[in-house]
């Protein structure tokens, strides 16, 4: 009866090495999921509030330099007309260019995802 017990005892021991081994997983993929989480949040918050301040301070440098332009030019309408042509021509510049901010966008967070 002696082997029964050991291969009891042994089956047993497996039993409990494996259910630690399963919690262990559980709150590491539980502190996995916060770490990504709060790295997005904080991501997400920072970009917000730069891009904010950036957008204001990008109205007010175009709205300055369509009126320098339309003062040199005397009429302020060629002046908004050229600074939004501007804005049109660097827009179709970053549409042609969408393939390489998505690969540089893929590899920068893909390190910190899967890290």
């Amino acid at each position: 009866m002696s082997v029964f017990d050991d291969i009891n005892h042994t089956a047993s021991k497996v039993s409990h090495i494996g259910e630690r081994y399963v919690k262990a997983s559980h709150q590491y993929f539980r502190l996995k999921i916060f770490q990504q989480l709060t790295l997005s949040l904080s991501l997400v918050t920072k970009v917000l509030a730069v891009g904010s301040l950036l957008f204001a301070g990008l109205v007010f440098l175009s709205i300055a330099a369509a009126l320098e332009i339309g003062n040199a030019l005397n009429s302020y309408a060629l002046g908004f007309l050229i600074v939004g042509v501007a804005y049109v021509i660097l827009s179709l510049i970053i549409y042609k260019l969408r393939t390489k901010f998505n690969s540089f966008i893929i590899k920068k967070v893909g390190l910190k995802f899967f890290n």
